[in-house]
């Protein structure tokens, strides 16, 4: 058995869950269209909750590598930064004819409520990504682009639970209008000096 086997099951996981839902999804679809034998499934998870639980590790991993592309380029001012992160996720979004929307956001729906496990580690994803925008918000607010006495960690939260409300507007809409509103909302009022 190989990482490549796990990371195939996950990769094809992750694509059928994200297009279907958790619940809709089984196990033997998943190794189908891996082509990867059942008995390759139990090497590597115990159950398809345990396959959920590593499929939030990567779905963060993947934002994250998408947050450090674009909000550690000190290059850019940091509401600068924001602003190019959310608006490439937008583009994403548009090229996908407003399907999908995020991951995470999909199984806090769907599992959130149902599962402990997939509770608390839905809820340390959301955090993981609000301190990502945290982060750039303290930059802004040490660079003075933001007004004095801004709680940067509020407004992450904030900020991330308005990006999940328009992914799903756009999603039952099929229209990147929640998005548009989204930035021009956060970008041209919450954040405008």
């Amino acid at each position: 058995m190989t990482t490549a086997t796990r990371q195939r099951i996950l990769e094809t996981a992750a694509q059928l869950i994200h297009r279907q839902g958790y619940n809709r999804t089984g196990i033997q679809e998943i190794l189908q269209a891996a082509g990867v034998p059942k008995g390759s499934f139990y090497f590597y998870f115990k159950s398809k909750e345990d396959l959920g639980l590593a499929l939030i590790e990567f779905f963060g991993a993947f934002w994250r590598q998408q947050a450090e592309a674009v909000l550690d380029d000190e290059s850019q001012p940091p509401l600068v930064r924001l602003e190019r992160f959310f608006a490439g996720f937008q583009e994403y979004f548009g090229q996908q004819g407003c399907a999908g929307g995020c991951p995470v956001g999909n199984l806090a729906q769907e599992m959130g409520d149902l599962s402990p496990a997939f509770g608390q580690k839905l809820c340390q994803a959301i955090d993981f990504m609000a301190s990502r925008v945290a982060r750039v918000l303290e930059q802004a607010l040490r660079a003075g682009d933001l007004p004095p006495g801004s709680d940067p960690a509020a407004l992450a939260y904030f900020i991330i639970a308005s990006w999940q409300g328009a992914l799903i507007r756009m999603k039952a809409c099929k229209d990147l209008a929640p998005l548009d509103n989204f930035q021009r909302m956060v970008f041209g009022r919450l954040l405008a000096g």
